[in-house]
C-alpha cells in the first residue's frame, strides 16, 4: 500500500495549518494498493519524539471501509463519522476524540509524525473512543498490509 498527502511529502514539513499553532485541521490523505481481502482500514498518527516513555498519539481512526481511498481535510472531532461513512475515531493522548495536530514543546526541535494506515483481514466492530493501545491489541494477527507517511514539524 502507499499513503500520501498532497499537503506535504514524505519526510517534509507539515504545514502550520495542520498544527495546533494553526487551524488544527487533519490533512487530506489518499492511499492506493489496498490488498484483496481487506475488510477494514485503520489509521494511527503518533509522534515518537515527544518527551515521555510512549509516543504521543495524535489520531486514532478505524472502521474505514476498504472502498474508501481517501480522507478529506478537516475530519470533524466526532466519534462516528458521516464522511467517510461508518468510520469511527478513538482518543488521542490528550484524551480527546479525533485529530490533534503537531505541537512539540517549545525548544524541542523538529518532531516526526508518523501516519500509519493498516489493512485488516477482519472487521473489528470496535466501539468509538478506543485508544491506540486497544486498537493495536484488536488488530494483532489481522494486518494484511500497512503504509506509512512521515511528516516533520518544528514549533515556530
Amino acid at each position: 500500500m502507499q499513503l500520501k498527502s498532497h499537503r506535504f511529502d514524505h519526510n517534509s514539513e507539515i504545514p502550520r495549518r495542520y498544527s495546533q499553532e494553526g487551524e488544527n485541521l487533519s490533512p487530506a490523505l489518499e492511499w492506493t494498493g489496498v490488498p484483496a481481502g481487506t475488510q477494514e482500514l485503520a489509521l494511527i498518527v503518533d509522534d515518537p519524539d515527544a518527551p515521555g516513555a510512549e509516543p504521543w498519539v495524535h489520531w486514532v481512526l478505524y472502521s474505514l471501509s476498504p472502498s474508501n481511498h481517501s480522507l478529506p481535510e478537516g475530519v470533524p472531532h466526532r466519534d462516528h463519522l458521516a464522511d467517510p461513512k461508518g468510520a469511527r475515531q478513538g482518543i488521542n493522548s490528550g484524551n480527546q476524540i479525533g485529530y490533534a495536530g503537531p505541537m512539540p514543546p517549545v525548544g524541542h526541535g523538529s518532531h516526526r509524525y508518523f501516519f500509519k494506515l493498516y489493512a485488516l483481514d477482519t472487521k473489528l466492530n470496535l466501539k468509538p473512543g478506543m485508544s491506540k493501545t486497544a486498537l493495536l491489541k484488536a488488530m494483532k494477527g489481522h494486518v494484511l498490509a500497512d503504509a506509512e507517511l512521515m511528516g516533520r514539524y518544528r514549533r515556530g
